[in-house]
């Protein structure tokens, strides 16, 4: 019996992973057909390249769509990129594992990271509402303690991404039965961010990302980056409609070209005539000082997306980290190969 339960068990896990590269990869190829209406077909012996070398290094022609895609971009194949099919079935559960859950549980990350300037002012955590010092509180003083000293706070849903699970509550708003129906959760501080970013959208809260890694050595390497922000009317930046714009990671200095959600590109922005080409994002050495320190306090979860932004007061603040697939899709298409030397195409050997 138990043999059975194993056969079945394999089955389902393969059946999964049929399903996840098929839809990766048609992800990929819709995405090529974008970027080749912009830049071109790949050419043939840039495709080949790409055929042989997923099979090759990774072992299957199942990882060659996304490098289709990083090379359209660069009108050349480059050794070094890694498919974003690969990341995901491979790199981060061999990297993160179960480590990098740990990022979306709000209550428990804040404590690792030890950050004293937290947004965190309450979590909802198992039908308890819950202070920054895990004392349990009743729904009265919850509804103080969010709005004596703040007009808007934020409200996270646990695994909330791609902007989803997001809601924004002042006083009058506020309904302790919905937060109740949305789960698991924590309560931050609304952001006023720095002029810089509302000059692209003053409708909601933009983002730096900043995608580093922790390596064998026990340095913490900043490896890309971009800036995001939302569309007039959004409340916040959600990924169905933002913009990303990638930057310099070394100095934080914006490219030339903006990417729409469906990856064509802009060197105007939609919603205002502003130039931005050039433009260098404030504070952002802080930002790479700030991201490596808290990074190397969970070295243990080995790749993590970070997104940050720079308030009104020329502070660093910390909006979430991705632990999990935090994605690397548009670092390795924008800006790629952004991962060399890191060892991860062997780990399917290992």
């Amino acid at each position: 019996m138990e043999i059975v339960k194993n056969i079945a068990k394999n089955s389902l896990e393969i059946g999964k992973m049929y399903v996840y590269h098929r839809e990766q990869n048609n992800v990929a190829r819709k995405i090529l057909k974008v970027i080749e209406s912009e830049k071109g077909i790949l050419d043939p012996k840039s495709k080949k390249l790409c055929k042989e070398y997923a099979k090759d290094i990774f072992g299957d022609g199942k990882y060659a769509p996304w490098l289709y895609v990083y090379s359209a971009f660069s009108k050349e194949f480059k050794e070094g990129w890694i498919p974003d099919n690969y990341y995901g079935t491979v790199v981060v559960p061999s990297i993160n594992g179960y480590y990098g859950n740990v990022c979306n549980r709000n209550a428990v990350i804040s404590r690792l990271l030890e950050k004293s300037d937290s947004l965190d002012i309450s979590y909802y955590v198992n039908h308890l509402f819950l202070n920054t010092n895990f004392q349990i509180i009743n729904d009265e003083n919850l509804k103080k303690l969010l709005f004596t000293k703040n007009k808007k706070v934020v409200y996270k849903v646990e695994n909330s991404f791609q902007g989803k699970g997001i809601y924004i509550f002042d006083e009058k708003s506020f309904d302790i039965k919905v937060i109740k129906r949305l789960g698991n959760g924590v309560f931050q501080i609304y952001i006023e961010q720095h002029p810089f970013f509302s000059d692209f959208n003053n409708s909601s809260v933009a983002t730096i990302r900043i995608t580093t890694t922790s390596e064998d050595n026990g340095d913490i390497n900043a490896r890309a980056g971009f800036f995001k922000f939302g569309r007039e009317k959004d409340t916040h930046v959600q990924t169905s409609s933002a913009i990303k714009i990638p930057i310099d990671i070394k100095d934080g200095r914006l490219y030339e070209d903006a990417y729409f959600p469906d990856w064509s590109s802009t060197k105007e922005l939609p919603d205002s005539k502003l130039s931005f080409s050039g433009k260098t994002l404030p504070f952002f050495n802080d930002c790479l000082v700030e991201v490596k320190k808290l990074h190397a306090r969970i070295p243990f979860v080995r790749c993590v997306g970070w997104d940050i932004i720079i308030d009104a007061y020329n502070q660093v603040k910390l909006i979430e980290l991705n632990g999990g697939h935090n994605g690397i899709r548009f670092h390795q298409t924008v800006q790629g190969p952004c991962f060399k030397g890191l060892n991860w195409e062997n780990l399917s050997k290992m």
